[in-house]
């Protein structure tokens, strides 16, 4: 930490600050949802592993969506549902630290997952001849591997801006995690460099990556509109819909607690969707991507069928 001396040593989470029936209530739905999410992306990785008919690109990065979500879950949510159960909230400040790089180095990588996602959707429909000749299984592994790599890079830049400033109290986050802006709130010093890194971040993790998604669905709803047949343009705008509803929510989101101005609700607007975050949308992936898909249906139940012989 340089010169700045830390003098605190841990933070205390603060949560939702419920009454006890309620937190009870809580922690039930929490950890059914906890559970059916791992349950279901897990089933997805193993589906696409398992099965042959599967290793194809959209689904190589669908298996990447399903560990990004189980990780992203798993960050945050059992250490909330221990604060629930046991009532002590505090956390000690290095594995709040991992816990704010993490959240960060997830979120960015699902981002730019997301945007390679898009790039394979419209390579297949607005060039249909030509997929298998650009979505080889290079181009998709040097894709996934610069995600993962640019996704952890800025959060890095955002943790060493962080480790450098002195923390003397107060030690409450009002937050169920260590999130960053709840963080630096607490710092004993000027935050100015750590909020213009966040912006930039802003920039180049949310509205490129976005402004990409939207230009490759621009092409390829032209592309939709321009099928002839009636059930190839059902299916083809079935699968860019739920793609579009998933990249909706996550972008929607976190522009809505990074990029509006602060106001006296918005810290608990923002325990509300970082809720959302952690617990509902890595439920929704494997339920709007594939669940509902034939493909991993079947796939499903051919693996049940070799199970039962």
């Amino acid at each position: 930490m340089g010169g700045n001396q830390s003098w605190v040593t841990e933070f205390v989470l603060l949560g939702f600050q419920l009454s006890a029936e309620k937190e009870v209530l809580l922690i039930w739905v929490f950890s059914l949802f906890y559970t059916f999410s791992l349950l279901a992306n897990g089933m997805i990785f193993a589906l696409i592993c398992l099965d042959q008919r599967l290793h194809t690109p959209m689904y190589f990065f669908l298996s990447h969506l399903a560990i990004i979500d189980m990780s992203y879950m798993s960050n945050n949510v059992p250490k909330m549902l221990a604060n629930l159960v046991t009532q002590n909230r505090a956390i000690s400040f290095v594995p709040c630290i991992m816990q704010t790089f993490l959240y960060l180095a997830f979120a960015h990588i699902e981002c730019l997952i997301l945007v390679a996602m898009s790039y394979d959707r419209y390579v297949a429909i607005c060039h249909p001849l030509q997929y298998t000749v650009i979505m080889t299984w290079t181009v998709c592994t040097v894709l996934a591997t610069m995600s993962w790599s640019c996704g952890v890079v800025l959060p890095l830049i955002n943790m060493l801006l962080l480790l450098r400033l002195p923390f003397c109290g107060p030690q409450e986050v009002n937050h169920f995690f260590c999130e960053i802006l709840s963080v630096l709130k607490l710092a004993c010093a000027d935050t100015w460099l750590n909020k213009v890194v966040i912006i930039t971040d802003c920039v180049l993790f949310l509205l490129w990556p976005l402004c990409l998604i939207l230009f490759s669905y621009t092409h390829i709803l032209r592309a939709i509109l321009k099928i002839k047949s009636g059930e190839g343009r059902r299916k083809a705008f079935s699968t860019c819909s739920s793609h579009l509803c998933v990249v909706g929510l996550f972008f929607g989101i976190a522009m809505v607690v990074y990029m509006v101005p602060d106001s006296s609700q918005r810290e608990e607007k923002e325990k509300i969707l970082a809720l959302f975050y952690n617990l509902f949308n890595p439920l929704l992936n494997p339920l709007i991507y594939s669940l509902r898909n034939a493909q991993v249906k079947d796939a499903l139940c051919r693996v049940l069928q070799v199970r039962s012989r």
